[in-house]
């Protein structure tokens, strides 16, 4: 057991140990009687500005499934080299998002958005124009997969954990989180529209106009201490606070079921739309699918959120897991009809981003937040290498069987393993006994 500061000079410089470790200056922090400090931003500002940035960059990628048709037919591709796409940008978006992190970590996350959504609008546009399948997987995967980096959960929660006094952080990222949610259910049925109206190309147009709004969203999240020569002051390098969470076996159990999360929802969202066509169902039924999984995940994201402030994270991911699995069972097995499908996105989408949250706030309250978006990045990169499988497999599976099938079954069985991995998680704080200085 660690003996206790025993004078008030070592309980101050205890104190002042706790902060550096949490955060940056002007970071909220509690330990040994320590006052908190007034963060730096409004609670309102930060919620509201990043909440419409997850809206906005997070809606039009959940909508992508609907251009998987139009673009095949169209372009005389098969649907893998869509696919394939779609799969390299979710590993793009989790592979840079590690150094979106990082950069927003030392710089702020103004910088990285500003950057994040000009890349957003290039790629829509590259997506529009590309000849071939590789001009496609480069500007669909690679640019905008690098642009979600930037413009998404790893930025805007590292802010978040910085700017919010840790008994509200779990719900302020649930708030996040649902903005997201909403995002789709916004956006996907506004996406619908734009390609029937205007065509597949010039929907991807109005939409590479429309994700430039991040850019004056961005200065809400301006944070003090981040511009000029000012830096953070660090307590533990990047080398450090990496080395710390890859040893510690929580953290890989986090990673380990973020990856399940990842192939789930990614293979659903990008395939389902063509799922349902080949049953017979109308794309109106897809779009309107689609639209209540984000409907039904605002809720969902915000509770999860929310009870992460009250009972242990470990058990709220467990049972989102086990659910999943229960609801994608029960979905294959009954006959498909649109009310099927319905019943499917209402309950999916309780569940479908409900993992962030309590992900993100289970990094923060064991390591702090001073890497948080690294961290975060990582455990995302996970997600990310999920999806890949996810979307990849789901085309490769159909172009060799004629069928989805065996993604289902192997989504059920991912599941049961997610819920069971993350039952021994240990959501403490970390002991740290002595901190090298940066």
């Amino acid at each position: 057991m660690k003996p206790q500061p025993s004078s008030v000079a070592e309980q101050a410089l205890a104190a002042r140990r706790v902060v550096q470790v949490s955060g940056p200056a002007r970071q909220i922090g509690y330990s040994h009687g320590m006052q908190k400090t007034a963060p730096s931003l409004s609670m309102f500002q930060v919620l509201a500005c990043g909440a419409a940035i997850v809206t906005l960059s997070m809606g039009i990628r959940h909508g992508f499934g609907l251009w998987l048709q139009p673009v095949t037919q169209e372009m005389g591709w098969t649907r893998q080299s869509f696919a394939l796409a779609m799969a390299i940008q979710n590993l793009s978006w989790g592979l840079m998002g590690i150094f979106a992190g990082m950069a927003a970590d030392r710089f702020g996350a103004f910088r990285v958005l500003l950057g994040g959504a000009a890349l957003y609008a290039l790629g829509l546009a590259g997506m529009a124009w590309a000849p071939t399948p590789t001009a496609f997987a480069l500007t669909a995967g690679v640019l905008i997969g690098t642009a979600q980096a930037g413009t998404t959960y790893a930025v805007i929660y590292g802010v978040l954990g910085r700017q919010i006094a840790p008994e509200k952080r779990s719900w302020a990222m649930g708030v996040a989180a649902a903005a997201g949610s909403f995002g789709q259910f916004l956006m996907v049925p506004l996406e619908g529209w734009l390609i029937a109206d205007l065509g597949w190309q010039q929907a991807l147009l109005a939409l590479a106009l429309m994700v430039l709004l991040v850019w004056p969203l961005a200065l809400g999240l301006r944070e003090p201490g981040f511009g000029g020569a000012t830096r953070p002051q660090r307590a533990q390098t990047i080398g450090q606070a990496l080395g710390e969470a890859f040893r510690y076996p929580s953290f890989l159990l986090l990673m380990a079921g973020y990856f399940v999360c990842g192939f789930q929802v990614v293979f659903i969202g990008v395939h389902m739309p063509s799922y349902l066509k080949d049953h017979g169902l109308s794309p109106q039924v897809a779009s309107y699918a689609l639209a209540l999984i984000g409907l039904f995940n605002v809720f969902g994201t915000y509770i999860a959120g929310t009870l992460g402030q009250r009972m242990p994270k470990r058990h709220i991911l467990a049972f989102i897991y086990f659910a999943r699995a229960v609801i994608i069972s029960v979905f294959v097995l009954v006959p498909l009809s649109p009310l099927s499908v319905y019943v499917f996105s209402a309950a999916m989408g309780l569940l479908w981003l409900s993992t962030v949250p309590p992900t993100n706030a289970t990094i923060a309250q064991i390591f702090g937040v001073q890497h948080l978006s690294m961290l975060g990045g990582f455990v995302f990169f996970s997600h990310q290498v999920g999806s890949f499988f996810g979307v990849w497999l789901g085309g490769y599976l159909y172009d060799a069987t004629g069928s989805y099938n065996i993604v289902w079954y192997i989504a059920i069985a991912l599941g049961v393993f997610a819920g069971l991995i993350n039952l021994p998680v240990k959501e403490h704080a970390i002991s740290r006994d002595s901190v090298a200085p940066a």
